[in-house]
């Protein structure tokens, strides 16, 4: 029961037969597999192996389900700018099922779900949206009678990878605030005997949730995660060292309130409440929208949201983070001089502290030396006199 996609796949079909069919040339999905495997951190010469593991004959099957959450990490996945060979990849998977788009509801959609859990069981890719409320027995969020937990339970017990998309299913995002009245967990604090892959965000790049699914259907497996769980081929570099205007945080220009003369020049938002420098996300090489933008280049400061508990931890978003080490160049560069100065004062006095002991115990060495001529067991020679009589 596929739900994305108009074109229907032959038996035995390639998934270069069916883009080929839709326009995209072998040509363009070869360069789209070389792109691809630098965005995992492979390099292009694995493009040839990420290409082969795509073109598998059977489409790989998807559950999606949406437990806890406000569906715009749904929205983020499948809409786009404009129709890209990203989406026709994840076109090109066989999406049994997700209540959002799919036609079918009530009693039909949950049989769709049961029907495509008995029919690929360990063989399918879950993604999961949302959070799962725990408090008064998970009352908080029931589908077809069932709550949250026993939906994910359900459906992770039989799937080949399980892959956490949003805030919500990394850790429980807004509901998950305090005082966290649902008792809401992400999907990693329920599923403990597989791995779960956390794509952070709210809600995350699109592009982040293509490429880990094309991992999993090049290699078999999931990619190499941070200790969060997060991808690391895309959460493995901080926002602050990826960022453009980090320039302008080392050089101490940086905006003081919103629209001021710093921030019409592209000055660093860190005074305004940026987290970058605390936030772990590729926003600034992906961007959104197609590569159009990002919220730092759109002019807004960083919340923080690929981090776990960034409602707690990073609000007030427009309050400072405490001070990050930095150089402010044009700023303190008499205070740069200054240090430079006294640190060369204190290098010229330890040289001179050095060259003392040196040759101190050059002295000493050179009062044990025996004198040639001189038995190892004989008293030292007396000086020679002084014929001048002098001192």
């Amino acid at each position: 029961m596929p739900l994305l996609g108009a074109a229907a796949w032959s038996d035995g079909g390639t998934l270069t037969e069916q883009l080929a069919h839709r326009g995209v040339s072998r040509r363009d999905f070869l360069e789209f597999c070389g792109s691809l495997a630098v965005v995992l951190g492979l390099g292009r010469d694995a493009a040839a192996q990420v290409a082969q593991g795509l073109e598998s004959p059977q489409r790989p099957p998807v559950i999606w389900i949406q437990l806890q959450e406000c569906t715009g990490c749904v929205e983020s996945v499948l809409r786009s700018a404009e129709p890209t060979i990203g989406d026709l990849v994840l076109d090109m998977v066989s999406l049994e099922y997700s209540h959002t788009i799919m036609a079918a509801s009530g009693h039909a959609a949950e049989k769709a779900l049961a029907d495509s859990m008995a029919k690929h069981k360990g063989k399918y890719i879950l993604l999961v949206t949302g959070s799962v409320p725990l408090a008064e027995d998970g009352i908080y969020l029931t589908i077809g009678g069932r709550t949250a937990k026993v939906i994910l339970e359900e459906a992770a017990a039989g799937a080949a990878a399980v892959i956490a998309v949003g805030a919500c299913a990394h850790f429980g995002s807004v509901q998950a605030a305090r005082p966290n009245p649902t008792g809401a967990v992400g999907v990693g604090d329920i599923i403990k005997d597989k791995p779960v892959v956390n794509i952070a965000g709210c809600p995350p790049i699109a592009d982040v949730v293509t490429a880990t699914v094309a991992h999993f259907l090049t290699f078999g497996r999931l990619p190499s995660v941070d200790a969060d769980g997060r991808p690391l081929f895309a959460y493995g570099a901080r926002i602050h060292d990826q960022c453009p205007r980090r320039a302008n945080f080392d050089a101490g220009q940086y905006v003081e309130v919103f629209d001021d003369e710093a921030a019409r020049k592209g000055w660093c938002l860190y005074k305004v409440g940026c987290k970058g420098p605390a936030t772990f996300s590729p926003c600034p090489i992906f961007q959104w929208n197609s590569g159009t933008s990002w919220p730092i280049g759109a002019g807004h400061p960083c919340i923080g949201c690929t981090e776990r508990n960034f409602w707690d931890t990073m609000t007030p978003f427009y309050g400072r983070l405490p001070d990050v080490g930095g150089f402010g160049i044009e700023q303190r560069v008499d205070l740069i001089g200054a240090a430079l100065a006294i640190g060369a004062t204190a290098g010229v006095a330890a040289h001179a502290v050095a060259t003392g002991v040196h040759q101190h115990r050059e002295r000493q060495r050179q009062r044990q030396l025996p004198i040639a001529g001189q038995g190892p067991g004989e008293p030292p020679a007396s000086p020679p006199s002084n014929p001048t009589g002098g001192a």
